[in-house]
Order: structure tokens, then sequence, then C-alpha cells
């Protein structure tokens, strides 16, 4: 019945949160005020453009249409060169592993993403022929909640959303999986993601088997 696995990246592949809030803050002092941690969960699954209207917002800075391009260029090019060093190491504990046995399933594997560096991160992992198809911010205009980016990934494996789960570590992620008439899998805390049909800590020990067996479609052993 399932035939595929989309991913999120950021949170799910690898961490990459760390890199945003390094330039989200980075961006935030130069305009005169601080970015937190907390602050940066607040985004999770959220576009470039949308975070940067709230962390103006946050910071009582008001930009016009050109200024909030310039300042989003900026942000993303600090984020850039800090990706860019990135390595396969980074990788997040079981990853390699549960992607590998999805392969010897012959289960297809796509990325379905917000970010628009998708790619470059991908690449920095070496990471380029994991992925039949590759969905990320270049490649879709609407935003999570809304299912765009993970319809668009089944798409272009030429299954149906309900062939396929959806792995996500962001509440409107698992919306945006929901939405679509897909299997929604949370990565993280259950606190945060139990709407989805089975919450993981992470794939660290994880097996495919394990996956079915929470979402339903396997009978407990």
């Amino acid at each position: 019945m399932i035939k595929a696995c989309i991913f999120d990246l950021d949170g799910v592949i690898v961490d990459t949160a760390k890199y945003h809030f390094i330039a989200w803050r980075r961006l935030a002092n130069s305009l005169g005020f601080d970015f937190t941690e907390a602050d940066n969960e607040k985004l999770k699954g959220v576009s470039r453009m949308e975070s940067l209207d709230l962390i103006l917002q946050w910071g009582g800075v008001e930009a016009d249409a050109d200024t909030r391009l310039e300042l989003a260029d900026r942000k993303n090019n600090w984020y850039v060169e800090y990706i860019s060093a990135m390595h396969p190491d980074e990788i997040l504990p079981g990853v390699l592993d549960f992607l590998a046995e999805l392969r010897e399933r012959n289960i297809q594997i796509g990325l379905g993403s917000a970010s628009k560096n998708a790619r470059t991160i991908i690449h920095c992992l070496d990471l380029d022929q994991a992925f039949e198809c590759i969905i990320d911010g270049n490649k879709h205009t609407k935003s999570k909640p809304d299912p765009e980016v993970f319809l668009l990934a089944a798409e272009a494996l030429g299954i149906s959303p309900a062939q396929a789960i959806v792995f996500e570590d962001a509440a409107k992620g698992v919306d945006a999986a929901l939405n679509g008439g897909f299997y929604a899998v949370g990565v993280g805390s259950p606190d945060v993601l139990g709407h989805a049909h089975f919450v993981i800590p992470g794939f660290d020990g994880l097996h495919f088997n394990d996956i079915l067996q929470g979402i339903g479609l396997l009978a407990h052993e």
C-alpha cells in the first residue's frame, strides 16, 4: 500500500535550525534587537519572507518591500555561507540506515522542503543520489500548512497521497501532510506533533515496520 516516503529536510534529515538561528540573530542584532532560540522555534516550517516579517514585527522594525527583500537576501547569504561548510557527519542519527532500508524495499524516496537551499544542503551531505525527487522552495509557492509541496512530490513520484508517508518535524508540516491526504509521521515531541498519525523521537534504531505499525498499517507482533 505504501509506495513512497517523503521527507522534510530541516529537523528530519539534518538539523539546520542552528544555522538559521545564527543567521537570523545576526540580522536582528544588525537591526538593533535580539533574537532568541525560543523565537527561532516559532519559525519552524515558515517561509523565509514570512519569517522575516515576524522577526521585524517582534523587533518593532518597519521596512518597505525593497528593504525587506534586501534583508532577506542578507540573511540568506549568511545562512548559505554557514551551510556550505556542512558535511555528512551532520546527518541525523539513523537516517542513512532508514533510507537504505527503504531502498531495499523498493520504497520511493522524495524530499519536500520549504528551503530554497535544499539542494545545496543535500549536496554538502553527499545525498544527491538519495532522493528520486526534490521539491524545494524554488518549485512551490504555497507555504505549509498548504499541502502543495507534498502534492508536487507525490506527482513527481507518480503516486497518490494515500500511498505515501510524510515525515515532518513542524506542526505546520504535519498539518500540510494531513491536509493533502498523506500519512503523517511527526519527528520530535508528541506535545507538538501529537496530531500526526504517529510520532517518533528520531530514526536511530527505527525500522520501516515500526512506522507501518505506528500508523496502523501493520499489526503489532
